[in-house]
């Protein structure tokens, strides 16, 4: 007979598994359902085992970037919106720094690829809202300027959040997304401000205009 799946047991191990992480012990089966009021059978109910699990873990990653990304509010300024979706990337892995870790761990799969692609279609979104609005040269393409201001924020988090780097570097990401932003057609002060106060929550930069 089949066990029935129960979505908050599933919820209940995942979070216990990113806490884990997140605490420096290994995530083994035994450790994971010790004192979670369920038996290792669970893990195989809902994951089919550890394998499984670590895949729905890095699911999770994307699931809570998701969520991060969404409480980004738009604003007239869309160089501004570029710039704080890349703070709200990078502030989600400095909070979940082993979460994070498992997200790009390709030997598992993801169960949606959708979920993945979620920050490259709100920043190709907001590119072409800067490019209409006359802030972006015509002739940018979206997809390609999206990736290069994901490829800053993802190298600063990794050399932050998970590498050698100390939390002061952050404050590169303003001359970074300024210069890439500036490349692409937008005026050098008027995008420095932008980026400055889109960048702000990571790394303090000023936000006057």
């Amino acid at each position: 007979m089949a066990r029935t799946r129960d979505p908050a047991v599933r919820s209940l191990l995942l979070d216990r598994a990113a806490r884990m992480l997140g605490e420096r012990r290994p995530v083994t089966l035994r450790a994971l359902v010790d004192g979670a009021g369920v038996s290792t059978m669970a893990v195989y109910t809902h994951f089919g085992g550890m394998d499984g699990l670590w895949k729905a873990l890095r699911q999770e990653g994307f699931v809570r970037l998701g969520a991060r990304l969404a409480l980004v509010e738009p604003t007239e300024d869309p160089v501004r919106d570029l710039a704080a979706l890349g703070a709200a990337y990078l502030g989600n892995a400095l909070d979940n720094p082993d979460l994070y870790r498992v997200m790009f761990d390709a030997r598992f799969a993801l169960e949606d690829l959708g979920a993945a692609d979620e920050l490259l279609h709100s920043l190709v979104h907001t590119v072409e809202r800067a490019r209409d609005e006359g802030r972006f040269r015509a002739e940018t393409d979206p997809l390609e300027l999206a990736t290069q201001s994901w490829t800053v924020g993802h190298g600063i988090a990794s050399l932050v959040a998970t590498g050698p780097l100390p939390p002061e570097a952050l404050a590169h990401g303003v001359p970074l997304l300024t210069a890439l932003f500036t490349s692409a057609g937008d005026e050098p002060e008027r995008c420095r401000r932008s980026v400055e106060r889109g960048w702000a929550p990571v790394s303090g930069a000023a936000t006057d205009a």
